[in-house]
């Protein structure tokens, strides 16, 4: 408990959303509870509590009871009400015994006798007190005003025996039961109770809401009217001669806002109390408000009267609730701002009822709606009708005439006013519920799925279909279910169209809360150059701290891909993935451009070499699928780059004509040699397998898919490598794709924005990681390394005396090492960066002969280091603001959608699928399937039928 070491604070436990059970044996059922620590008993109020209930998500649409218990007390008879500053008088006695005080809250009604038990009071005084001169002004004093309330409380003998109440048993009210059914028996004036506030939002603020200015009028009078007649008031601004008081009263005297005092008093209650107690006083507002006599002539005092009348009424049908709930109560007087507030009121009452309401009369002043529904007529077994409720004869009538329900609401325009008043309503329904509401559009219940669609945009139409007419109890079809969907989908993801327009202000928020962000974007040209709208083409988007990252690690490798979009516009995602020291997937950068064609690619490129400061004849490299665009746009922008073909691409076109297992292990082995002399052994299989394949294989250039043709780290007296990775396949542009899948079907901003949440929360989850790493190396690097170190166990090395040692293995693997300039001829410490296991039996053996040589982590290039994946994860994406936060573009051109052809038939969402995934298993069950198998029919010997579909007329042999 936080206020364990606050002697002065105690926590409010709360307990709401239930309902008490019946007595005895009080329980609160259903409900919710939530603590509220370090409250100052001080500047604990009504208001205060109203405020915390209002947090806790409760927004004054009905009325709310707060009641506190006493401690060491049950729900029977320990409840008190809590609705008046009396009452919290009475619950700090208990404050400074316990420091846990429980609070439970009634919604919509109570049937505790409590809160109908008001206290009577003995007399009201107010008084002036002058305060201490202040230090600043010693001429100057001030007064306030104390309000001191004297309250008579009646003790019952009953509550001497209840254990825990022998302190505070002359300040309790009512209880036993007895007591409770004394209080009970008295015949209570409603507007009394005004005096509390039992619920927030309801009797207080549904009187600011009236005109101000007929208030002010009111509140005259009515100080008028309490002025009458009060012979205990003060004269002057002196002290209160009447004032006569104990020092028990004294210790009850709390010092108030009369401002505040003034508004929350009820002066036109009746008092319900005894005659002989009731004592009126002449209040003073702080700052009085002057009123103009002259100018309160019989008009105003007619229309004052009147708005009062409203509020009352108001006040009035507030607290009682229709079939449906209070929230589509109408009554006679109820004002509306607009006719969209009725039609939207009449609509859900019309859902909720299950009652077939219509719009006759829709106009500029007047709205008048009806109950369409039948009144239910039942034939009678002679064959007469017969009406249920009425005779034979009306039965007739009714039937003859087909009367409606007699439920009717009219709402109409004041004269010179835009309030709307209900002039006429009929309430209650004598037909029966119908299933089929007309009010009941697709645009109506897209606003009721909101809270289904939003967890869970794509949730089946069926399932969403049966919730609805379960919810609502009606029918509805599933193209307006379809439709509804659609609407709220849309709403919820933006529109498409809209996007476009909002697309530069987006451009510049990510820019401002990502700084060092680069932003492209390009539309169509326009042959008109007065025109004020453009058409959208291409967006780049490369972020700052993924650039930064990149760059820190410095590895010249990237992954080129492109996916397409599966929304109302067409388009292609184009993206730009490397490899972290970890070798996962570390994205770069990212465009939406019109197709994947040599220009959209060639602009892509340019614009990722600028970010990367690379020149044309940068030795980077490359790899992707071998699209047609792709491959003259990297010859092009960077002609010294190396381009890798994914190896998987190419085995997917190679099975279009071969297929088979044999036709997967050759062409890798191919791929994956490491030396040329190995490379040519690998295809001289492939040829003595297939001379065809073997062609078709070597029409691709082997310095795109193989690893012995692949520029490495270091080759002597040459050149610097490149890449320091020996990748084969485009996986880690696959892998990105796929966590795109459910963000290409969005709007244009909606989709870039799912991007930017996946990268910013990829980071987090690499950066959990990394804080529980340890080691020299990252965490997969390691166990790779560890593999090595078991395949080096087994090898024998042979010194030269120098730098260069030689390595045997078994039959035909025997490799030179260079420890010095850190090469092997297998050339995967030149490809990787990581010694191979050659290498690592050299290191050993240096070691163990007296070298002073490093441990084989220590000989793994930098770029595998954990302190450099920490480095690369350093930089973070920020967040952005919504769309009512985002700056707005100074530019004056407007950004249109592009150019779209609507394709004949359902749209296609799904990629296209390769042959291998088309084909079905070869393996069901236990049993091997004949898939694939050319059938022979054993009568007419030919082949593609079997001898049961056999149509020739020869004979089985």
């Amino acid at each position: 408990m936080l206020t364990a070491s606050y002697t002065d604070l105690f926590s409010m436990k709360i307990h709401h959303g239930g309902v008490f059970s019946g007595s005895p044996g009080r329980q609160y059922l259903n409900g919710k509870v939530t603590f509220v620590d370090l409250v100052d008993p001080d500047e604990l109020s009504i208001h205060e509590f109203n405020a915390i209930i209002k947090y806790l998500g409760y927004h004054g649409t009905y009325m709310m009871y707060y009641h506190f218990l006493i401690p060491n007390s049950d729900l029977d008879f320990g409840l008190r009400a809590f609705g008046s500053d009396q009452d919290v008088l009475n619950l700090l006695q208990y404050v400074s015994e316990c420091k846990i005080i429980n609070f439970y809250v009634e919604h919509g009604s109570t049937k505790l006798k409590t809160y109908f038990v008001s206290p009577e009071p003995k007399k009201v005084i107010i008084e002036e007190l002058p305060d201490e001169p202040s230090t600043d002004d010693v001429g100057s004093s001030r007064c306030r005003k104390r309000l001191c309330l004297e309250w008579d409380y009646k003790e019952d003998e009953t509550n001497k025996g209840v254990e825990g109440l022998e302190d505070v048993a002359t300040n309790e009210i009512g209880n036993d039961v007895d007591g409770l059914e004394h209080f009970a028996s008295h015949d209570i004036d409603k507007d009394a109770l005004d005096d509390f506030d039992p619920f927030f939002g309801q009797t207080y603020n549904a009187e600011k809401e009236g005109n101000e200015g007929a208030e002010q009028e009111g509140s005259e009078g009515d100080e008028g009217e309490r002025s009458e007649g009060d012979e205990g008031d003060t004269e002057g601004d002196g002290d209160d001669s009447d004032y006569i008081g104990d020092e028990e009263d004294i210790d009850y005297m709390a010092e108030v806002d009369m401002t505040s005092f003034n508004e929350n008093v009820d002066w036109e209650a009746e008092w319900v109390g005894n005659e002989g107690d009731k004592e009126e006083v002449e209040y003073e507002a702080e700052n009085p408000m002057d009123f103009d006599d002259n100018e309160s002539d019989s008009s105003g005092s007619l229309e004052s009267s009147r708005k009062k009348e409203l509020r009352k009424l108001k006040k009035m049908h507030e607290k009682k609730e229709d079939i449906v709930g209070a929230a589509f109560n109408f009554y006679v007087g109820q004002i509306f701002g607009t006719k969209e507030e009725i039609k939207k009121m009449i609509t859900m009452y019309s859902l909720h009822a299950c009652r077939d309401i219509r719009l006759i009369k829709n106009d500029k002043t007047r709205l008048r709606a009806i109950c369409k529904g039948q009144n239910p007529v039942f034939k009678e077994v002679g064959g007469s009708n017969k009406e249920v409720g009425g005779s034979k004869k009306k039965a007739k009538k009714a039937s003859a005439s087909g009367e409606h329900c007699p439920w009717v609401l009219h709402v109409s325009t004041c004269n010179n006013e835009s309030t709307w008043t209900v002039k006429t309503y009929v309430g209650g329904h004598t037909c029966l519920q119908s299933r089929k509401l007309k009010l009941c559009t697709a645009n109506v219940l897209s606003e009721q799925i909101m809270e289904d669609i939003t967890p869970n945009p794509d949730i089946p139409l069926k399932t969403l279909h049966e919730q609805i007419q379960k919810r609502f109890q009606i029918s509805v079809s599933s193209q307006q279910v379809f439709r509804a969907k659609k609407m709220a989908s849309k709403r919820l993801r933006g529109d498409y169209e809209q996007q476009y327009l909002l697309l530069r202000d987006y451009l510049v928020e990510l820019q401002r809360s990502n700084p060092g962000t680069t932003v492209k974007l390009e539309m169509e040209i326009e042959p008109n150059p007065h025109t004020t709208t453009r058409q959208f083409k291409r967006v780049y988007i490369c972020l700052g701290a993924l650039k930064q990252g990149f760059k820190a690690l410095g590895r010249d490798l990237l992954g080129l891909d492109g996916c397409f979009m599966k929304g109302m516009y067409p388009g292609q995602v184009l993206t730009a993935v490397g490899v972290d020291p970890n070798h996962g997937i570390y994205p770069l950068a990212y465009a939406i451009v019109e197709a994947e064609t040599t220009n959209s690619w060639s602009w892509f490129l340019e614009l990722l070499g600028d970010d990367l400061d690379l020149e044309a004849n940068s030795n980077f490299t490359f790899i992707s699928d071998r699209q047609k665009g792709i491959i003259p746009a990297i010859a092009k922008v960077f002609p010294s780059a190396e381009h890798r073909f994914c190896y998987r691409h190419i085995l997917e076109n190679m099975k279009l004509k071969w297929k088979g297992k044999a036709y997967n292990d050759l062409p890798w082995r191919c791929a994956a040699a490491t030396t040329v002399p190995q490379f040519h052994a690998e295809m001289e299989q492939v040829r003595k397998f297939n001379v065809d394949a073997y062609n078709w294989l070597k029409q691709i250039p082997p310095h795109h898919w193989s690893r012995s043709h692949f520029t490495g780290l270091f080759i002597p007296k040459l050149f610097t490598g490149r890449a320091k990775c020996d990748v084969l396949l485009n996986n880690m542009c696959e892998v990105f794709n796929k966590q795109l899948v459910d963000g290409r079907d969005k709007p244009i901003i909606t989709a870039l924005e799912y991007i930017r949440e996946y990268l910013m929360r990829r980071l987090v989850l690499v950066q959990k990681v990394i804080d529980k790493s340890q080691g020299p190396l990252t965490p997969t690097i390691a166990k790779m390394l560890g593999k090595i170190k078991e395949e080096a166990s087994q090898l024998v090395v042979t010194w030269n005396g120098s730098t260069e040692y030689q390595v045997n293995g078994a039959w035909g693997d025997q490799c030179c090492v260079n420890l010095e300039a850190k090469f092997c001829a297998c050339r995967r410490w030149e490809l990787t960066g990581i010694p191979c296991k050659h290498a690592v039996a050299a290191i050993w053996f240096s070691a163990a002969n007296g070298g002073t040589v490093a441990l084989p982590e220590n000989w793994v290039h930098p770029h595998y280091h954990l302190q450099t994946w920490k480095m690369m994860y350093q930089f973070k994406i920020n967040p952005t603001n919504g769309r009512l936060l985002w700056p707005k573009s100074d530019y004056p051109i407007k950004i249109m959608p592009p150019k779209h052809h609507k394709q004949i038939g359902r749209p296609k969402k799904s990629r296209r699928k390769t042959a291998e995934e088309l084909s079905q298993p070869l393996v069901k069950g236990s049993k091997l399937l004949k898939i694939g198998k050319a059938m022979t029919c054993r009568i007419c010997h030919k082949q593609g039928h079997n001898a049961r579909t056999c149509k020739g007329k020869g004979t089985p042999s």
